[in-house]
Order: structure tokens, then sequence, then C-alpha cells
């Protein structure tokens, strides 16, 4: 019998026993598909200490990059930093032979951002969190 273990902090090794179970389940579906599954990372890095404090984080599944995480500093806002790191997403997206990018943005966050970049909304949960909504957004690549 399976027993059901909760753990308040996911273990990696935990999330990844998941992952790998699903991605062997997704290609077993999909036998058609063989484009790459990936990881990527465009990375802001300081100047002075060569860490890295914000940029682009997604994946690369079944010829969609989706953007997971997309951050600039306060100090690099209102300078097309974020411009520029989707502009660089598209080159990486194609470079894969990805037919589209799509992700996900609150209210509060930048959904005009991403409208002025060519995305569209396909989806929205109203009051997610409380007094604000989650877009859903994607952009086809030509």
């Amino acid at each position: 019998m399976t027993e059901i273990v909760y753990e308040a902090e996911l273990r990696p090794e935990s999330r990844q026993a998941v992952v790998d179970g699903l991605v062997a389940f997704n290609r077993s579906q999909t036998p058609d598909f063989t484009g790459p599954f990936a990881n990527i990372g465009l990375l802001l890095k300081h100047p002075e200490s060569g860490e890295t404090d914000g940029g682009l984080t997604g994946r690369i599944t079944f010829g969609w990059l989706f953007v997971e995480l997309l951050f600039v500093p306060e100090r690099l806002r209102g300078q097309g930093i974020g411009r520029q790191l989707m502009e660089q997403a598209e080159v990486v997206a194609r470079q894969h032979g990805c037919v589209g990018i799509w992700l996900d943005t609150f209210t509060f966050q930048a959904p005009g951002f991403y409208e002025k970049l060519g995305y569209s909304t396909f989806g929205e949960i109203a009051n997610y969190p409380p007094g604000s909504s989650r877009f859903f957004l994607r952009k086809h690549l030509s």
C-alpha cells in the first residue's frame, strides 16, 4: 500500500522523483515529439561582485518556452533591461525551435509590459491574490 507523506519543505530529490516520473509519462504520450526539454537562464550579474542579482529563468517543453521567473532589481528598472531579457529569451526560444513563449504575471507586476512586447492574454484568475488577478500570456514566434 502506498502512503501519502507531507514534506513541509520539499526536498530536491523528492521533487526530482516527481519530475522524472511525469517527464517519462509525457514522453510516452507524445512519441512523435522530439524537441528539447531544457531549463534555461538569462542572468543579470552584479558588476563588482559577479553575483546573480536578477534575470530570467524558463523551461522549454513541447516546442514552447515557459518564462518561469523574471526579476530586474530596482536599480536597473526603467533602462530597458526587462525588454532585453525578453528579446534574448525569444532568440533562445527560436534557437531551440520553439513556436512560442508563454508566461504568467500578476496585476501588480507587469501585464502591460508583456502586452507591449506582443504578448496576448489567454487566461485570468481573478482575485488571486485577493484584490489582484493572475494573467496568462503567450506570444507565437514567426
